[in-house]
C-alpha cells in the first residue's frame, strides 16, 4: 500500500468511513453490488482504492429512504428546528475540515491550501440556508373577487443531485443545502472519481443531527445507478452540474419522465481588457481566471480578450509570470497548481493544445513540467481566431485563448460569440463602459475589475450551453419549492358560478 493511500485511509477512518468509498443510505454505509470503479491518484497515476458502483438496487433503496424520511424533515419539526440542525452541519464541516481537505486533495488533485478554502465555503453554505429555514413564506394575492387568495412555498419531495468531479465537495455542499433547507430529502450521486467527501460529509450531518436517510448518497455510474434514480417515481427534480454532452443525455432522462431540471454546464467565459485597465491587475485577474485550479472550473476566463492597442504587452506579462507558478504536489502546502484530476481529462487538454499548434496557434508555454502525473503547464494561445475551436470548445484546463479586438462593439460581438452564457468580465476605468458592457454580454454572471468572486448568497447560473437555473442565492429557494395557490371565499353567500370568478 502507497503512502498515499495511507494517508488517505487515515482521513477517511477519522471521518468514520470505511476502507473504501460505499454509499451511505438510510444512515448505513452499504457497499455496491456492480462494476468495479477504480480510483487513481492524479499525482502519481498510481490506484488508490477500488469499489463497486452501487447499481440499480441501490439507486431505488436511496430513493425510497429519502421519500420515507422527508415528510417528517419537512412537517414533523419546525422550520427554525431546521435551521438548527444546518448550523450544527455547519459546525461539524468545519471540526473536521483537515481531513476533508486531505481526501479532496488526494483524490481530487487539488491544491490543499485550495480545498480547505473550499471546504470553509462548504459550512459557509450550510451556515447561510439555516438563516433561510425559518423565513421562506409565500404572498397574499390581492384578487379582483373578494376572496382570501394566498400562497404557500412547499418542498418538491425528494430531488436527485449529480456533481461533478473538479469540486466535489463544494458542489455537494452547494446543492444539499438549499434542498434540505427547504424541506427536500436528497439523493445525491457524486462522480464515480471523487465520491468520497461527499459521503463524508452527509456523515458529518448524520452525526451532527440530520435525520438517517433524508439525504442518501449513491457512489457509482452514471448509466446504471443515476440512470436508476432519475426513473425512481419519488424523484421530483433533477439537479445535474458537469459538461453539456452529459447534461443533455441527463435532461432527456428526465424529460422523458416528465421531471424538470436544473444544469449547471460548461463555459467558454470572455475576460475582457480594454486599454484604460490597470495591466498588473488585469494580468493578475487574468492568471486566476483560468490558471487557478489548473482552469478546471466552469466560470474558467478561458477566452482573454484584450484591446489590440495593449494586447502583445498584457500577453508577455502573462506568459512571464505563469513560469514562476509553483506546479506540484497537491499536499504540498506550497504548489499553487495541481495535476488534472483524471487521465481522460488530461488526454483532452492536451489534445486540444496539440489541435491548436496544428492550426497554427503560438504556443506559450513553460518547458519544464513534473515527470509523473496528469499536469499540464499553464499556457497561452495567441494567433488563433474566435472562431476557432479552441476558442469555442470548452478546454477545462489551464489553457487560454489570446484574442485581441478593436474597440467596444467588436469586444461584444466576440464575447457572445459563443454557444455557451455563464460567466464573463471586463476590467477598464471607465465606469460608463464598465456598465454597458455588464448589460451587453451575454452571462449569468459577470465581473467588473474582478474575476472568480462566488458566494453562496448571490445566484449563480447561465444560458444556451452553459445550462438553466439557478443553485444559490434566494433563486435557488425557487427551485427547491412550488408555489400553491389557495383560495378562501368569506362572502356570507359563496360565490359560485360558471366560469371564473370575477
Amino acid at each position: 500500500m502507497s503512502e498515499r493511500t495511507q494517508k488517505l485511509l487515515g482521513a477517511m477512518a477519522a471521518l468514520g468511513l470505511g476502507d473504501r468509498p460505499q454509499s451511505i443510505i438510510g444512515g448505513k454505509l452499504i457497499d455496491g453490488a456492480g462494476a468495479d470503479v477504480t480510483l487513481v491518484d492524479p499525482f502519481t497515476e498510481q490506484v488508490l482504492l477500488t469499489y463497486k458502483d452501487a447499481d440499480t438496487a441501490l439507486a431505488i433503496k436511496a430513493c425510497d429512504a429519502a421519500q420515507k424520511a422527508q415528510p417528517a424533515w419537512a412537517k414533523g419539526i419546525s422550520a427554525a428546528a431546521r435551521g438548527q440542525v444546518m448550523q450544527d452541519i455547519a459546525r461539524a464541516v468545519l471540526a473536521n475540515a483537515e481531513p476533508l481537505a486531505i481526501i479532496e486533495a488526494i483524490v481530487a488533485g487539488k491544491p490543499i491550501r485550495d480545498c480547505r478554502i473550499e471546504v470553509a465555503k462548504v459550512a459557509e453554505m450550510f451556515a447561510y440556508y439555516a438563516g433561510w429555514a425559518d423565513k421562506l413564506h409565500g404572498e397574499v394575492i390581492p384578487v379582483p373577487s373578494g376572496h382570501l387568495n394566498y400562497t404557500l412555498r412547499e418542498p418538491l419531495g425528494v430531488v436527485f443531485q449529480i456533481t461533478p468531479w473538479n469540486a466535489p465537495i463544494f458542489t455537494a455542499g452547494w446543492q444539499i443545502a438549499p434542498a434540505i433547507a427547504t424541506g427536500n430529502g436528497v439523493v445525491i450521486k457524486p462522480s464515480e472519481l471523487t465520491p468520497i467527501t461527499t459521503v463524508a460529509l452527509v456523515k458529518l450531518a448524520e452525526d451532527a443531527g440530520l435525520p438517517h436517510g433524508l439525504v442518501n448518497v449513491l457512489c457509482g455510474l452514471g448509466p446504471t445507478t443515476g440512470q436508476a434514480a432519475i426513473e425512481h417515481m419519488a424523484v421530483r427534480k433533477v439537479v445535474f452540474v458537469g459538461s453539456p454532452e452529459t447534461g443533455r443525455r441527463v435532461a432527456m432522462a428526465a424529460a422523458a419522465a416528465l421531471k424538470p431540471a436544473v444544469l449547471e454546464l460548461g463555459g467558454k467565459s470572455a475576460n475582457i481588457v480594454f486599454d484604460d485597465a490597470n495591466l498588473e491587475h488585469a494580468c493578475l485577474g487574468a492568471q486566476a481566471a483560468i490558471f487557478s485550479g489548473a482552469g478546471q472550473s466552469c466560470v474558467a476566463g478561458s477566452r482573454l480578450l484584450v484591446q489590440r492597442s495593449i494586447h502583445d504587452d498584457l500577453v508577455e506579462m502573462l506568459s512571464t509570470g505563469m513560469k514562476n507558478i509553483k506546479l506540484g504536489d497537491p499536499l504540498d502546502e506550497s504548489t499553487e497548481i495541481g495535476p488534472i484530476s483524471n487521465a481522460r481529462q488530461f488526454k483532452h487538454v492536451t489534445g486540444m493544445i496539440d489541435q491548436a499548434a496544428s492550426a497554427g496557434a503560438s504556443v506559450l508555454s513553460r518547458s519544464d513540467t513534473l515527470a509523473k502525473g496528469y499536469f499540464v503547464p499553464p499556457t497561452v494561445l495567441r494567433g488563433l481566431s474566435n472562431s476557432s475551436k479552441t476558442a469555442q470548445q470548452e478546454i477545462f484546463g489551464p489553457v487560454v485563448t489570446a484574442i485581441p479586438f478593436e474597440d467596444e462593439a467588436d469586444a461584444i460581438a466576440l464575447a457572445n460569440d459563443t454557444s455557451f452564457g455563464l460567466a464573463g468580465a471586463v476590467w477598464t476605468s471607465d465606469v460608463g463602459r464598465a456598465h454597458r458592457m455588464a448589460e451587453a454580454v451575454r452571462a449569468g454572471t459577470f465581473w467588473i475589475n474582478s474575476y472568480k468572486a462566488i458566494h453562496v448568497s448571490s445566484p449563480f447560473g447561465g444560458s444556451l450551453n452553459s445550462g438553466f437555473g439557478r443553485s444559490s442565492g434566494t433563486d435557488a429557494l425557487m427551485e427547491y419549492t412550488s408555489a400553491k395557490s389557495i383560495w378562501l371565499d368569506s362572502a356570507p353567500k359563496p360565490r359560485i358560478a360558471f366560469g371564473y370568478v370575477s
